[in-house]
C-alpha cells in the first residue's frame, strides 16, 4: 500500500490478475483495492490493468467483481481491460503489480507470487483468515485460513516484468475470443474493448542487490496466436525441469494442487536417480470445493501424483498439510519451490499440467550470488554451494509451520525432514487422541489421500484430465512428451 500511495503524477502502476475484488480492504481500516488504485489515477499516475474476464459468478467465478474493479478505476482516469485471450476453458492466472518511476528508476518495484487482489487473501502468520472471505469447502470455515507467498522485486528484473505486462497489453488480438454472445454482453455493459496506447517503456532500473532473477512464464499454443509467443511459452515448465533434475538432497515445495502425472514423473525420476534425495511437499488438506461432481476430479489428480512419487521412494516423500492453532485447516495457495538451498522459485504457477501449459502464468526464479557459509555449505555436493536467499526462504517457511524461533536441525536436509516429520506426527497423534494434554507446537499434519471407489474413478479421471488439468502444448510437443 505504501509504495502505491507514494506514486506521483507521471509514474506508472501496471497490474495483471486472475481476480480483483474492488471492496477488498488493504488494511483493517482501508483503503480498499479500488480506492487505492483509483486515488493513484486521480493523482495523475498512469494506471493500467489486465484482469481475466473470468466465468460467470453463478459458476463460483468472478466476472462481475473483475468488471466492477475495472469500472471504478476507469472512472478515476485509469484503464482496466477484461482479457479473455485464453484457450477455451483457460484463464489468465498471472499475479503481477509493477510500479515505475520514470524520473526515479531506483524506486521501481514489482510484486510477483500467488496473492490475488481479492477476498480471502489478507491473512497473516497466525492464519485466522480474511474476514472478507470467498466461499470454499465447508472444512475451512466461514473465514478460511490462507497461506501464500509473494516476492518484492527491485532492480533490472522490474523492466522484464514491465515488458511482460506490455506484451499482453499491446497484443493486437481481440480481447474477447469466445463468441458473439459474450462480446455483445461486454458492449451492453460498456466494457472497454480496446487498449489505449502505452507511453514508451522506461529504461531498466539500476542493479539493486546480489541476486539474479529469471522471469519464467506460461502461455498456451492457441489461435489467434499471441504475437509475442506464437507457439506458446513453457519456460515455467522448463525452469522447474532443469532445477529438479539437478536436485540431490532436498526439494522443498508448497503448492495448491500438486497434480499431474507428467509433473510427478519428474520428481519420481529424480528420486530414483538420487538415493539421498528427499521431497517435502506442503499442500492443502482438502480441495477448495465440495460437491459430488466437483470434488472427485480434484482428489484423483493429487492421489495419482503422490502415489507416483511414493512408488519411486516411499520413505523419502513427505507430504504435509497445515492447520491453525484452533484446528481449522489452512488453505495452502503458495507456489514455492526450493532445490538444495541453491535455486528457488515463487510465482502464480502450480505443479500441474494446466499451469505449465494451458493458462497464463508468471514466476520468478532466484539465484543469490551470496554464499551461505552455514553447514552444510554444499548440500547437493555439486560445487554450487548453498545460497543465502533460497535457504532463508525455506527456513522461514519451516519455522512458521513448526512454531519455531530457531533453526535447530533445519539447516541440514535430512535433519529438517526428521524434525518436520516428528512435529507432524506429534500433532496428528494429539488430535487423534482426543486432544489430551497440551497441544504440541506447530501446524503440520501428515497429509493423507483416499483412493476413490472405482466407479468414481471411471468418470473422475477423464474429467480431471480434460477439464481440471488440460494440456495447452502444441500437438507436436504433446506427442514428443516435451515442454
Amino acid at each position: 500500500m505504501a509504495e502505491v500511495q507514494q506514486l506521483e503524477k507521471g509514474d506508472h502502476l501496471l497490474f495483471t490478475d486472475w481476480r480483483g475484488d474492488p471492496d477488498e480492504l488493504v488494511t483493517d481500516d482501508g483503503p480498499t483495492i479500488a480506492e487505492l488504485f483509483a486515488a493513484a489515477a486521480r493523482r495523475g499516475v498512469l494506471v493500467k490493468g489486465l484482469l481475466w474476464r473470468s466465468h460467470l459468478d453463478k459458476l463460483a467465478y468472478s466476472e462481475e467483481e473483475n468488471r466492477n474493479l475495472g469500472e471504478t478505476i476507469r472512472e478515476a482516469g485509469g484503464e482496466v481491460l477484461l482479457d479473455q485471450r485464453v484457450r477455451r476453458g483457460g484463464s489468465h492466472h498471472q499475479k503481477l503489480v509493477v510500479l515505475r518511476h520514470p524520473d526515479r528508476p531506483e524506486r521501481d518495484v514489482a510484486f510477483v507470487g500467488g496473492i490475488d487482489l481479492c477476498h480471502s487473501r489478507r491473512d497473516d502468520a497466525e492464519h485466522h483468515g480474511d474476514r472478507q472471505a470467498v466461499r470454499m469447502a465447508g472444512a475451512y470455515g466461514p473465514t478460511p485460513p490462507w497461506h501464500d507467498v509473494q516476492l518484492e522485486l527491485r532492480g533490472p528484473v522490474v523492466g522484464a516484468l514491465d515488458l511482460t505486462f506490455r506484451e499482453r497489453w499491446c497484443d493486437p488480438a481481440p480481447l474477447d475470443q469466445h463468441g458473439p454472445i459474450s462480446t455483445a454482453m461486454d458492449k451492453l455493459k460498456h466494457a472497454d474493448l480496446h487498449a489505449d496506447r502505452m507511453p514508451p517503456q522506461p529504461p531498466d532500473p539500476p542493479p539493486a542487490g546480489p541476486m539474479t532473477v529469471q522471469v519464467l512464464r506460461t502461455y498456451p499454443a492457441m489461435r489467434p496466436r499471441y504475437s509475442f509467443a506464437p507457439l506458446g511459452e513453457q519456460t515455467v515448465a522448463r525452469g522447474y525441469t532443469k532445477a529438479i533434475k539437478r536436485a540431490r538432497r532436498l526439494i522443498y515445495l508448497e503448492d495448491q494442487y500438486l497434480w499431474s502425472t507428467e509433473v510427478a514423473q519428474l520428481f519420481a525420476e529424480a528420486l530414483q536417480a538420487n538415493p539421498e534425495l528427499h521431497l517435502i511437499a506442503v499442500v492443502p488438506r482438502h480441495p477448495d470445493v465440495d460437491g459430488r461432481f466437483a470434488l472427485p476430479p480434484n482428489q484423483v489428480g493429487r492421489q495419482q501424483a503422490i502415489d507416483l512419487c511414493k512408488s519411486a521412494a516411499s520413505d523419502r516423500v513427505h507430504v504435509f498439510d497445515l492447520e491453525n492453532h484452533a484446528g481449522t485447516p489452512i488453505y495452502v495457495h503458495a507456489k514455492v519451490c526450493v532445490v538444495d538451498d541453491v535455486w528457488c522459485s515463487v510465482g502464480s504457477d502450480n505443479f500441474n499440467r494446466r499451469s505449465w501449459t494451458h493458462d497464463s502464468e508468471l514466476s520468478c526464479a532466484v539465484l543469490d550470488d551470496t554464499v551461505d557459509e552455514r553447514e552444510p555449505r554444499d548440500p547437493a555436493g555439486l560445487g554450487d554451494r548453498a545460497r543465502r536467499f533460497p535457504r532463508e526462504l525455506r527456513l522461514a517457511l519451516m519455522r512458521e509451520h513448526l512454531d519455531a524461533d530457531d533453526d535447530k536441525d533445519l539447516l541440514d536436509p535430512v535433519s529438517s525432514v526428521r524434525r518436520m516429520t516428528e512435529a507432524a506426527d506429534a500433532l496428528r497423534d494429539w488430535r487423534d487422541g482426543d486432544r489430551r494434554g497440551p497441544r504440541p507446537p506447530g501446524r503440520l499434519i501428515p497429509h493423507s489421500t483416499e483412493r476413490l471407489p472405482w466407479l468414481q474413478r471411471v468418470w473422475a479421471t477423464p474429467a480431471y484430465r480434460l477439464i481440471y488439468d488440460p494440456d495447452g502444448r502444441p500437438w507436436r510437443d504433446r506427442r514428443a512428451g516435451r515442454w
